[in-house]
């Protein structure tokens, strides 16, 4: 997709821009074709927008720009080469080969113009002038081609929606309809006008509901004629909305308005019959999220008390942005009326008994649909007249986007969402395209591989990667492509994504994206750079050939190895890796999670660009090679599960770039200089190291680390020290370390967010020392303390304390006096806890009435009611 190509061409002419390019470019030959390959690209950008719009119906198009996007990645990649040669020289003269040394590093230009970079400095000068020539030629066919200049506009194709639907029409949506008019009929809290807003993904029938709503006769008693139906949809312009509402109220008198006619015009006429009665206004589809051009609306709407306005949108941004009203989340429908809608569109009235078989595919055809009424009319209507099991059954087994799609059809829905969206948003969505149906995705470890690829867009120095990162989830999530959140803490969630969005994604990310889980589709994806192979079948010479087959430009290989138990042998995946490392030089992320590899090859070196390395779960790993510390652009490193390494690398701090880092590892002691020496760290987790007792000093040096952790560490007895030095610390999480007694220092950060405290017999209460996070602790959660006693008489100083879990401290009596400050709280969990006064069981003691009654709350005093997780 040309988004995508947009958004690697916005990377490059960005990274063209940058300081460090800006000194590359001083040095002899090289200078020159930089600035003619940044102009090149400029120029190229500016009509890409115009070209994905035009591709469908220009011949040659899509061709051109698929070698554009190679051009781009390669450009990429020369880039990238550019700034490990600086890295790595600046470690090598900073530590050297044995670790000593202490100089500052140096600047490009000056390991340019040493003798020992000069067969350096040909290489590359050879490919950056290859690069720019190849893309001249590639741009002067795009006069070809008419394109024309565009802004990322993100533009939406405009919809035009009626307010009438017959009530046989509708299936399903009863109690939603029942909702929304019960919404409508209370009195308005705060304002002349009460906005409501029905939110959901494209298809669930947002449209169908308002109009059913709209045409109510309860509706109709209590507004009656003082009606209005606008579809929005394109923009959100003041004035021609404020003349469509004219123009539907006078419609009834005959009486037409003249398109001339100036807002303060049309302001009076509007106003002069809204102040004499009550009204409802449906402003569906609405995509706007200014909320300066709302305030501007609802000025010109001053009406009678009760006056109602209903909105349909995709996005829960929108709907803030519009009013602090009621909103209601729709849903699918249940599979039983999604059946008889199907019914309904691919058979004549009653025509259905007569095809048992085909009812019967068309059963399973439905269950693809997962609950979105559009499939089910797009599906359903395609197969309307068709009576050969054969085309039911190539409906059932294809992908929608493979489907033949009409103009209202279930996919054009939900291109929309997408066209939508800004460049910097739509390769995101197109990543999550290598994850499986129903994949329970965790926000970090998403965010983490958006990173290792370079979508995240950083917009100042300041900003870190993982919030720009959140942002972006959150936005997706605000528009409805993910659902089924389940937040943890502060800042742990984890989501899914709709089947037919799920599709979306593969649909936009072809050719750039591969998801493999059957034999089926290895021939299909030759020029893929991101691949997961998820197909436990495949067979290893298989999966090897299929390697064979992709582009040498890959950035992303996912390995499932969860059911390869057949092929459970250190060679097998030995030869897998050794395949991967020899072929695809420009990886940025490699997934070799739960594999048996027993060591990983010394040659993991030469993917100098690899951003992300996962090796959780490779129990058979006794020793990394030292190699590994070569990866200088390395950002993430995961041993959780490598419970036979027996210890981490000596020049561990030699990986400079490395921000997420989790550890399994049989040592006693790390080794000195090493993690503490990481000033990239912002995730630090110890897991099941069963024999770590202690750490080294200096861990203060580490002043951009926002989350530590020390799970299952049985033999730990102390805590790193400086822990206080930590100003950047937000996230502590200290769980089943049986040696540890929290009580013998006070040596704690003062900026936590989130705190959890767990499986640690020795403690009897909170350290004084954790009181330093009294105005920034959000999330408090203690579990399994067995010889906890009391809470400290400060927790009620918590004053950002909103939520407060105290699971299976079965010793624990009492909570402290003045529970009531604690006026942020908004959930309290309290389960397993036998001996705590049931003063605090709802509704049964004072206390629970003056403390906590504006909780979401859950109270279980006794073992036998809750068994704790």
């Amino acid at each position: 997709m040309t988004e995508l190509a947009f958004s690697v061409a916005e990377k490059v002419i960005e990274k063209l821009g940058s300081l460090a390019y800006q000194e590359i470019s001083l040095t002899r030959n090289i200078a020159s074709d930089l600035q003619k390959l940044k102009r090149t690209m400029s120029t190229i950008q500016d009509v890409l927008l115009d070209a994905e719009e035009k591709q469908v119906n220009t011949r040659g198009l899509t061709a051109w720009l698929e070698q554009l996007k190679d051009v781009f990645h390669d450009a990429m990649d020369v880039l990238d080469e550019f700034e490990c040669e600086d890295l790595r020289r600046q470690v090598v003269e900073k530590y050297g080969s044995t670790g000593s040394g202490s100089g500052s590093g140096r600047k490009v230009c000056c390991f340019f113009s040493s003798s020992n970079s000069l067969a350096f400095r040909n290489k590359m000068g050879h490919r950056v002038k290859g690069i720019r020539e190849r893309l001249d030629l590639i741009a002067k066919d795009r006069d070809q081609f008419q394109l024309e200049m565009r802004l990322d506009d993100n533009r939406i194709v405009h919809r035009e929606t009626h307010s009438f639907v017959r009530d046989r029409d509708v299936i399903g949506r009863a109690d939603d309809k029942q909702k929304i008019i019960d919404l409508l009929m209370l009195p308005n809290d705060y304002d002349n006008i009460s906005v409501i807003s029905i939110v959901g993904i494209g298809g669930l029938g947002k449209t169908t509901l308002a109009q059913w709503v709209y045409n109510d006769k309860t509706v109709a008693e209590s507004f009656g004629s003082n009606k209005i139906w606008v579809c929005v949809s394109e923009d959100f312009d003041v004035l021609k909305l404020a003349k469509e509402m004219l123009k539907e109220m006078l419609k009834l008198a005959g009486v037409e308005i003249s398109e001339s006619m100036r807002l303060n015009e049309v302001q009076a006429r509007l106003r002069s019959i809204l102040n004499e009665n009550r009204f409802f206004i449906v402003l569906d589809d609405v995509w706007n999220e200014d909320r300066n051009k709302w305030i501007d609306l609802k000025n010109l709407l001053i009406g009678v008390q009760g006056s109602k306005i209903l909105v349909t949108t995709r996005s829960h941004k929108v709907a803030l942005a519009m009013a602090p009203g009621p909103i209601h989340d729709i849903g699918g429908l249940p599979e039983e009326d999604c059946l008889s809608l199907f019914k309904r569109c691919a058979f004549n009235e009653g025509e259905h008994e007569q095809y048992p078989k085909l009812v019967e595919i068309g059963k399973q055809i439905v269950e693809k649909c997962k609950g979105v009424p559009l499939a089910v009319k797009t599906l359903g209507s395609l197969l309307y007249s068709k009576t050969e099991v054969r085309d039911w059954i190539s409906v059932r087994d294809n992908e929608i986007w493979k489907l033949e799609q009409k103009e209202n059809d279930i996919l054009p829905a939900l291109s929309l969402s997408y066209n939508k969206l800004p460049s910097y948003l739509k390769q995101c969505f197109a990543y999550c395209s290598l994850y499986p149906k129903d994949f329970m995705y965790n926000n970090r470890d998403l965010i983490r591989c958006w990173m290792a690829n370079g979508l995240l867009k950083k917009s100042n120095e300041s900003t870190e990667l993982e919030d720009i990162g959140e942002q972006y989830l959150k936005e997706l999530l605000s528009r409805s492509f993910f659902q089924e959140v389940q937040i943890y803490d502060t800042i742990r969630w984890s989501f899914k994504m709709h089947d037919l969005l799920h599709d979306l994604s593969l649909y936009v990310a072809q050719n750039d994206y591969c998801l493999i889980e059957d034999t089926d589709n290895t021939n299909k994806f030759e020029k893929a750079r991101h691949v997961s192979i998820l197909d436990h079948e495949l067979g290893v010479d298989a999966t090897i050939t299929f390697l064979h087959k992709l582009s040498n430009n890959m950035r992303t290989i996912n390995f499932s190895f969860d059911d390869w138990g057949q092929f459970d042998s250190f060679n097998v995946y030995e030869s897998l890796v050794k395949t991967c490392i020899l072929r695809f030089k420009h990886l940025r992320l490699l997934n070799l999670s739960d594999s048996s590899l027993e060591t990983l090859p010394s040659s993991i070196s030469n993917l100098k660009h690899l951003r992300y390395l996962n090796l959780h779960g490779n129990r058979k790993i006794k020793k990394l090679p030292d190699s590994i510390c070569d990866l200088q652009n390395l950002e993430t490193l995961i041993l959780e599960g490598c419970t036979d390494l027996e210890e981490l690398p000596r020049d561990i701090r030699k990986m400079v770039s490395l921000r997420y880092f989790v550890i399994t590892t049989k040592q006693t002691h790390l080794p000195a200089n090493g993690i503490e020496c990481m000033s990239s760290l912002r995730h630090l987790s110890f897991f099941s190291c069963h024999r770590l007792e202690c750490f080294n000093e200096g861990i203060q040096r580490l002043t951009a680390l926002r989350y530590l952790s020390f799970l299952f560490c049985d033999s730990l007895i102390s805590l790193p020290q400086g822990m206080k030095h930590l100003t950047a610390l937000e996230y502590l999480d200290i769980t089943r370390c049986e040696k540890l007694n929290l009580m013998e220092r006070d040596d704690y950060p003062t900026s936590l967010q989130t705190l959890h405290i767990g499986g640690l017999p020795q403690l009897v209460s909170l350290p004084q020392g954790l009181k330093g996070s009294a105005d920034t602790l959000q999330f408090l959660c203690i579990f399994a303390c067995v010889n906890l006693g009391v809470l400290p008489e400060w927790l009620p100083d918590l004053s950002s304390l909103r939520t407060l879990q105290i699971l299976d401290c079965r010793k624990l009596s009492s909570l402290p006096e003045g529970m009531d400050r604690l006026t942020a709280l908004r959930e309290l969990r309290i389960v397993n806890c036998p001996e705590l006064r049931r003063d605090y069981e709802r509704e049964v003691g004072k206390d629970w009435l003056k403390s906590f009654v504006r909780c979401s709350w859950e109270i279980v005093l006794s073992e036998k009611d809750v068994p704790c997780a």
